[in-house]
């Protein structure tokens, strides 16, 4: 398998046998979605790292392995759970580093910290949908938009509660996200249907609930996810919809608590028009931008592994992830 071709990851996945430099295409290219399975990824390709590494010195491994991680941490600017998660795994092999202990102590400590990462990263996702869809009524209609790991788990909770619910994705372009979205919660058993992004507002009178993902949280609880969320957001807040987001505790952003802002990548034009249309019209620009920026106030609740927060408590889970790292 070349390193650009998709691989076939479930739903939701654990430990992946993958080396770092396909993780890294696979991850740059988006070929995988959604900031929870990125992030899996990411800790899986630094534990097959040190398996495969045949480095013998310590020092030498170690500036290896660091550089490995900064290497996928470029892979998408974004995505906030691809270098906490890094950085989540590579704390331990600091601390056995930095503590003198041997290679191979350093190497044990580098894999449990991988494995513990998928394995809390599992358990975030089943609790998010747990406690999200107790939110949920019976019979709502709830919308949402792009490929969410942490909103699905969500919403497949609240159908299998039998609260009866309809869902309604929004198809996410220009990559046609939602349509995974859609596959995957009609495989559950739900009621799904399709809209195109720009029909929010035609289908909001019938709509009880917004749920999303989140690929980056902010200090003040603005919510970093894909684009369209925010227009999502302002229309269901206009119409009186409550909007709930689901985002494990490492989608937090810790960098936003010292002023910094969160990147907004854009993506190349071909992913909108055609390499034929460019041709044609070279004087026609595109952008392309991948996310965009929620304000707290139009957030209803985070819901989190650690429990169900306001936007306004989102420093304190950022405070602790810091002491952490």
């Amino acid at each position: 398998m070349s390193k650009s071709e998709p691989i076939d990851i479930p739903t939701v996945s654990g430990v992946i046998d993958i080396d770092v430099d396909t993780a890294y295409t696979q991850i740059k290219d988006m070929r995988i979605h959604g900031a929870g399975r990125i992030a899996r990824l990411a800790t899986s390709a630094l534990k097959n790292f040190v398996e495969n590494s045949k480095v013998s010195d310590r020092d030498q491994f170690f500036n290896n392995i660091i550089t490995s991680g900064e290497k996928l941490q470029s892979a998408r600017p974004t995505a906030v759970s691809l270098p906490n998660s890094v950085n989540i795994v590579l704390a331990s092999t600091k601390k056995s580093y930095n503590s003198g202990d041997s290679l191979d102590d350093i190497r044990e400590a580098t894999i449990r910290a991988a494995e513990k990462f998928v394995y809390d990263s599992l358990d975030a996702y089943n609790k998010i949908g747990e406690y999200g869809g107790k939110r949920i009524r019976n019979g709502d209609a709830v919308i949402t938009i792009c490929n969410s790991e942490a909103a699905i788990s969500v919403l497949k909770n609240a159908h299998d509660m039998g609260k009866g619910i309809k869902i309604i994705c929004c198809e996410t372009r220009p990559l046609f996200q939602g349509h995974k979205t859609a596959a995957t919660l009609a495989k559950h058993g739900c009621d799904v249907t399709i809209i195109i992004d720009s029909a929010v507002r035609k289908f909001i009178d019938k709509i009880d609930r917004a749920v999303c993902g989140a690929d980056a949280v902010a200090v003040n609880g603005a919510l970093v996810n894909k684009i369209g969320t925010s227009q999502l957001a302002a229309i269901a807040y206009e119409a009186r919809v409550k909007l709930m987001a689901a985002a494990e505790t490492y989608k937090f952003y810790p960098d936003t608590m010292f002023g910094e802002l969160t990147q907004i990548e854009e993506r190349d034009a071909t992913e909108v028009c055609s390499e034929e249309y460019l041709k044609t019209y070279p004087n026609i620009k595109v952008r392309n931008p991948v996310f965009d920026v929620t304000p707290p106030e139009k957030i209803d609740v985070i819901v989190t592994e650690k429990g169900i927060i306001s936007p306004a408590s989102a420093s304190l889970i950022i405070k602790e992830l810091i002491e952490f790292l």
